[in-house]
């Protein structure tokens, strides 16, 4: 399938980067009792620097969602450490993007994987949505 929009290409990266804080530990998520890095922050992270990678290059009325992840978190960080979230388009199949990620902190790796992402018509997403609204809810 083509390329819906040329701009497009593979090789198109994204950068997040942050100073891990408490509000950021998986004891403060809710994701686990240690002070480190929380996994559900680092996705975050991850698919906030693909959505990066290609959002100013969306047509008017389009935009992107993640549809698959497939993370490794592979390496503790502590609070204060600077954490670098980076994204790599790798391919881009009619309106599905591929992502190579991957993140490190001061020290060492800590994460990869792969990300995709599909681009989705703003109207048409939320004319769906609508559809799941509920017009009443019933009295309890």
């Amino acid at each position: 399938m083509s390329n819906p929009l040329p701009a497009l290409a593979p090789g198109l990266t994204g950068l997040i980067e942050i100073v891990v804080g408490t509000r950021d530990t998986a004891a403060h998520v809710g994701s686990g009792k240690i002070g480190v890095l929380a996994t559900p922050i680092l996705v975050t992270l991850l698919e906030s620097a693909a959505l990066q990678a290609v959002e100013s290059l969306m047509a008017p009325g389009q935009q992107t969602v993640g549809t698959r992840l497939d993370i490794s978190h592979t390496a503790a960080t502590p609070v204060g450490l600077h954490v670098k979230a980076m994204a790599k388009l790798i391919s881009v199949d009619a309106r599905k993007l591929t992502f190579d990620l991957w993140a490190e902190d001061e020290f060492e790796p800590i994460a990869k994987g792969t990300h995709e992402r599909l681009i989705i018509s703003v109207e048409r997403f939320d004319q769906r949505m609508q559809k799941k609204v509920p017009r009443s809810r019933p009295s309890e």
